[in-house]
């Protein structure tokens, strides 16, 4: 394994030999080919090319890597810290430049890799301001919920309050009296975040749509507009400039 933290398929059992581990720096898993599953803080995530998940300081987790991939796992500068403990990313355009500069200059030595490390944090620092405010749950039961309802973006508030035995109502006032939002709204602006999230890395508006869960370009620049009072025709010619995100 190199000083990155490269991981390719021949010691993908390597990387898994030991038990699930941990960094005291955030930390960045980053495929570059071929698909992965990742095991962080005792949830799971499929990874495709391209695809990358933002890690704080002493988050457990695990990579397996399918035959024939290969994924960068770099850690980060101490302040550049995720969002959350586990920040999905998706395929954000700047991250895959950096990354791809990195792997074609193989840095090896701590000098090497600082301006690589010091480029990789501009970028996450600059995708990764939250655009519309949310906050999780903290009722343990809804928190986890929310957490699954990003990651199912069509499953009805109805199904996911069932799965974790809660009524909607209940599920509803936890998030007004929590978030400040109902469900709906806030599960929205999440989305939304992580459309403009995808934007301000270079990424386009079909691709930003696809990255939050959205079925057309056409149906994300309504939801952005609706929350963000910006015309639609402005978020058309240049989404990231009319968020205010240059």
């Amino acid at each position: 394994m190199t000083s990155l933290g490269t991981v390719v398929a021949a010691n993908a059992i390597r990387f898994l030999g030991h038990d699930t581990h941990q960094h005291d720096e955030p930390h960045l898993i980053y495929v570059v080919t071929g698909t992965a599953r990742l095991l962080a803080d005792g949830e799971e995530w499929q990874l495709g090319r391209q695809e990358a998940v933002w890690l704080a300081p002493r988050v457990p987790h695990a990579l397996r890597i399918e035959p024939g991939g290969m994924a960068l796992g770099p850690t980060l500068n101490p302040a550049d810290l995720p969002r959350c403990r586990v920040q999905p990313l998706g395929a954000v355009p700047a991250v895959v430049e950096v990354m791809t500069t990195t792997l074609g200059a193989a840095p090896s030595t701590t000098e090497e890799i600082q301006p690589f490390r010091q480029a990789l944090g501009r970028v996450l620092r600059g995708i990764s301001r939250r655009y519309f405010p949310v906050v999780l749950p903290v009722h343990p039961v809804v928190r986890a919920l929310a957490r699954e309802a990003l990651r199912a973006p069509t499953a009805t508030l109805e199904r996911l309050a069932a799965q974790h035995r809660m009524s909607p109502r209940q599920v509803q006032r936890v998030f007004i009296d929590e978030t400040g939002l109902p469900f709906t709204r806030w599960r929205n602006r999440a989305r939304m975040n992580a459309a403009v999230e995808h934007l301000r890395g270079g990424g386009e508006l079909t691709a930003a749509a696809r990255a939050a869960g959205y079925a057309t370009r056409a149906g994300l620049l309504r939801a952005l507009s609706r929350e963000s009072g910006v015309p639609v025709s402005a978020l058309t010619a240049d989404a990231v400039g009319a968020l205010g995100g240059r």
